[in-house]
């Protein structure tokens, strides 16, 4: 069966001598798997649009197998001013890791594929240190596991203690009385809820600190925890 798509590369992997596989998160058909013969041949005519974090229009072919064929691509774009700049490249690689991570092959859930060409055409126009983590915490809460923010998780009986800590076991913010996890200051708590709330881009302008550091910090064990693997990518942000 010929379908038609457009998607964001996510990861390549080599088969054979000349040939890839990639990973793509699509508009209508989720996260798809396929066969690009002869991408790796310079003369190829797929070589060049289907490379890692291209946006892409695809004409495809599903077979019986796991992996379906590419027999067309286009570029839609390719975000230029984030690969020439390494730390916007490597946040660009982990916003595409995350969605690797979090999506299953063949849905048709199109808001991770709309997430992140947002995502990526923002930081195209400028890099802010807070957009992953609302990236990662937005996907979270799409997926049913967005940590509780509003009140200590732990108990009832808090006596109006304040919120000072986050424990991504035990699913959210914890009071002085219950006390779990590492410690959260206010601002970094205001900054998590308005991402939840949806108040995205006032965050995304606040200038870097200790306080954006410990928000981001919060987001990337929460997803750990759930996803129960690192983000590899994040490893170039350090």
């Amino acid at each position: 069966m010929q379908y038609r798509d457009r998607g964001v590369v996510l990861r390549t992997t080599k088969l054979g001598e000349a040939d890839r596989i990639i990973t793509i998160i699509t508009s209508g058909h989720g996260k798809v798997r396929a066969v690009a013969k002869g991408a790796r041949r310079t003369r190829s005519r797929l070589a060049g649009h289907v490379e890692p974090l291209r946006h892409v229009d695809l004409q495809l072919y599903r077979g019986r197998g796991e992996l379906d064929i590419v027999t067309g691509a286009l570029t839609l774009d390719r975000w230029p001013a984030l690969r020439s700049d390494l730390d916007r490249l490597g946040t660009a690689m982990t916003l595409a890791e995350a969605v690797d991570q979090s999506v299953h092959d063949r849905g048709d859930d199109p808001v991770p594929y709309q997430m992140l060409i947002g995502a990526l055409g923002r930081l195209d126009r400028v890099h802010s240190e807070i957009l992953l983590p609302a990236f990662l915490l937005r996907l979270l809460a799409h997926e049913g596991t967005a940590p509780m923010l509003g009140g200590c998780v732990v108990g009832t009986d808090c006596n109006d203690a304040p919120i000072v800590a986050f424990d991504p076991a035990s699913g959210g913010v914890t009071c002085a009385t219950h006390r779990r996890g590492r410690s959260l200051s206010a601002e970094a708590l205001e900054m998590l809820r308005s991402i939840i709330d949806g108040r995205v881009n006032a965050v995304l302008d606040i200038e870097p600190s200790s306080h954006t550091h410990e928000a981001a910090a919060a987001v990337t064990r929460m997803w750990e925890y759930h996803m129960d693997r690192r983000l590899r990518s994040a490893d170039l942000l350090g």
